[in-house]
């Protein structure tokens, strides 16, 4: 077995029983307790678990969605800037796919009332694009997260597979020139990961505090993003990062 796949299904483990000990790792998978306690502090920096005295617990508990209350507040100035440099990118016309983000919440209550077409798992985006008459708002349905306030599931992943939109505007929990896209929640990211799919292109929406951040779940790498849009106090390492790997970058 290859070190990836063994570290890929050791998490696993610990996320299925949220504790094991070291020496049962080590049966399993017929390796050394030295060689597990390697594996177990690689995928501790990579804040995927972490170790115990003898073992390991899982953190996915721990990084489930925050509810939406508490989203709103968090950086809500530089969210809302970036929601209106983001409806610049918009077109009448234009068919597009929004996430279950706070920012995109925002895109919906400032959006003009134009002809659009508008794709997306968030009761509450969909509440605030009703008030439009000319916004065509389509829900994918699915199953319902509370905190989030948004659909996921088999259901919503069959939803978007139907449609091909121009532009999908979302964010994520944290951006890695590594790791790439990552989520807390895999439902989340899934769905973000098919929302890019289906879309021509792919605008990021994340604020400075989200750039060398990586959480739970991997969404996409970071060159399948078109645009980013994010704040000014983003550090200058990151922008030069993102230019060349020929991703253009906005700051508000």
């Amino acid at each position: 077995m290859l070190v990836a796949e063994r570290q890929r299904k050791l998490l696993e483990l610990v996320n299925e029983r949220l504790s094991i000990r070291v020496s049962e790792l080590s049966k399993i998978f017929s390796v050394t307790e030295e060689t597990i306690r390697r594996d177990l502090e690689k995928l501790e920096k990579e804040d995927l678990l972490r170790r115990s005295h003898g073992g390991a617990v899982s953190i996915q508990k721990e990084q489930s969605e925050v509810s939406y209350l508490e989203r709103e507040i968090t950086n809500a100035a530089d969210k809302k800037q970036i929601a209106m440099e983001a409806i610049l990118h918009i077109e009448a016309g234009d068919q597009i796919v929004l996430d279950a983000s706070t920012t995109a919440w925002y895109m919906a209550k400032e959006l003009p009332d134009m002809p659009l077409t508008v794709l997306t798992n968030s009761i509450k985006v969909a509440v605030e694009l009703s008030k439009k008459e000319q916004v065509k708002v389509i829900s994918t349905g699915g199953l319902l997260l509370p905190q989030s306030l948004s659909f996921v599931g088999p259901l919503a992943e069959r939803s978007l597979s139907a449609y091909h939109v121009n532009k999908a505007f979302l964010s994520c929990k944290g951006v890695h020139f590594e790791r790439g896209l990552t989520d807390a929640n895999e439902f989340q990211a899934l769905l973000k990961k098919q929302m890019m799919e289906i879309a021509d292109k792919t605008i990021l929406l994340a604020d400075a505090s989200k750039f060398g951040v990586r959480t739970f779940v991997h969404v996409s790498n970071i060159d399948q993003v078109d645009l980013v849009i994010t704040n000014e106090s983003i550090d200058g390492i990151f922008v030069d990062g993102l230019k060349d790997r020929n991703i253009d970058v906005i700051t508000v």
